[in-house]
C-alpha cells in the first residue's frame, strides 16, 4: 500500500483551512498511486494554540470527521488525521483513521501525555493498542510520544500490527527520535512506521519535520526534510512477510 506522509502544521488555528491543505494533498498522493494518507498531529487545529485547542475540538463523528470522509472519497484514499477529540468535559489528543470509502475505521487517544502543555489540555487515553485492516494490512494507531516507549509498540508487535501510523509533533532538540529511534522500533519489532511530524515555528516550540516510513529492515523508505513536504514509500505486505521470517527478534 503506498503511504503518503504529509508533513506540515497547516495553519495553526483554523480548522476550515487544515481540511483545505488536506484536500489538497490528498488529491497530489491520490495521483501517485498513494491508497493512505497520514497527517501530523492535532493536524486539523494545530497544536500550539493554547486553550483554543478545547474550543476547537469535535466529537469523532462531528463535522470535521464528515469533512475528511468527503475528502477521502473523493480521493479514493484512506486518511489518518490527528486532531482534538470531544467526549462530554473530556479533551483527547486524537489520530482517526477514515477508509476511502468514508467508513470511520478506528479511533486512539493518546495514552502518554508529554510535557504541561499536553497534561494541562488533554485526558490521557486508556486504550494502548487500537488496529484497523486497511488493503491487506493490519493498521495500528499511536500518537508522538507513544511511540517512544518500547512497550507500546512491542504491544502492537505481539497483536499483529503491520503497519504502525504515528502523527508527531517533534520538536528541537528531540530529533534523534525521528532520525534513531523510529527505525529502530521498526526493526526489532518487524513492522511498518509512519512517522509524521510538523515543522517549523509554532507557539514556544520548533517543529523539527524529518517525517518517516521505516520498514521493518530498519531502513527510511521515505525522509522528509525540513520543510513542508509530501513523501511517498510503499507498505509492501511481501517484504514484511519474508522480513519477518529471516528476523528471529519476537520467535526468540
Amino acid at each position: 500500500m503506498r503511504t503518503a506522509l504529509l508533513q506540515s502544521s497547516g495553519r495553526p488555528g483554523s480548522p476550515a483551512e487544515n481540511l483545505k491543505v488536506l484536500d489538497e494533498a490528498a488529491g497530489r498522493a491520490a495521483a501517485r498511486g498513494a491508497g493512505l494518507l497520514v497527517t501530523s498531529e492535532l493536524f486539523l487545529t494545530g497544536y500550539a494554540i493554547g486553550d483554543d485547542i478545547a474550543v476547537l475540538a469535535e466529537a469523532a463523528d462531528g463535522d470535521s470527521a464528515d469533512a475528511v470522509a468527503e475528502i477521502a472519497g473523493r480521493h479514493g484514499l484512506a486518511v489518518g488525521y490527528g486532531y482534538p477529540e470531544r467526549d462530554g468535559e473530556r479533551v483527547f489528543n486524537a489520530v482517526q483513521l477514515i477508509a476511502a470509502d468514508g467508513t470511520r475505521l478506528a479511533n486512539y487517544r493518546k495514552t502518554h501525555l508529554f510535557g504541561c502543555f499536553e497534561r494541562d489540555h488533554f485526558t490521557p487515553g486508556e486504550q494502548p493498542v487500537v488496529q484497523a485492516e486497511l488493503n491487506g494490512l493490519t493498521v495500528g494507531l499511536m500518537i508522538c510520544y507513544d511511540v517512544e516507549f518500547p512497550e507500546n509498540v512491542r504491544a502492537h508487535a505481539l497483536a499483529g500490527t503491520d503497519l504502525l501510523l504515528v502523527p508527531t509533533a517533534q520538536m528541537h532538540p528531540f530529533q534523534f527520535v525521528a532520525e534513531s529511534v523510529v527505525p529502530v522500533r521498526a526493526f526489532e519489532n518487524q513492522m511498518y512506521v509512519a512517522y509524521v511530524n510538523r515543522v517549523g515555528p509554532e507557539g514556544e516550540f520548533e517543529f523539527v519535520g524529518l517525517s518517516v516510513l521505516a520498514g521493518p529492515d530498519g531502513t527510511s523508505r521515505a525522509r522528509a526534510g525540513r520543510g513542508e513536504e509530501l513523501v511517498l514509500a510503499d507498505a509492501d505486505p511481501a517484504f514484511l512477510a519474508a522480513s519477518r521470517e529471516a528476523n528471529p527478534y519476537l520467535r526468540d
